[in-house]
This record gives structure tokens, sequence and C-alpha cells, in this order.
């Protein structure tokens, strides 16, 4: 495990990791819908439930698509 770590390090040792702070703020949003759904279920009320899960579904991809965008942004200007 020590070697990969010391490969991936001297791969991105040039780079500049860019941090996006709307990816944590999307994290924390994902969590808390799943939460709430988790929390309607329980009570049975699956309606809500059902809408908080699908909720969660897109905040989740606005998240990873700020990640690839990010990404895909910053990767030939670092």
């Amino acid at each position: 495990m020590g070697t990969i770590n010391s490969e991936l390090d001297s791969l991105i040792e040039g780079k500049k990791r860019v941090r996006n702070p709307l990816v944590p703020i999307g994290a924390l949003m994902t969590a808390g819908v799943l939460t709430a759904g988790l929390i309607s279920f329980k009570q049975g009320n699956s309606r809500l439930g059902q809408k908080l899960m699908r909720a969660r579904v897109v905040v989740q991809g606005a998240t990873v698509a700020v990640m690839v965008g990010t990404a895909y942004y910053y990767g030939d200007k670092i």
C-alpha cells in the first residue's frame, strides 16, 4: 500500500489541488436529504420518503456533476 501512495504522490507532485466549496455543501445536502427520507420511511410516511429519495438522487447527481466539471475545467490548467 505504501508504494501505491508514493506513486500517486509522485504523479500529482507538480499539480495543485483545486478545492471546490460546492462539493462539501452538496455532500452535506445529500446526507441531510437521505436522513430525512429514512426518518420519513421509519415514521410510515412512504410518499414523502419516496420524494426525498428522488430529491437525494438529484442532489447527489448535481454534486457529482460539479466534481466532474471542476476536474475537467482545471485538468490541463494546473
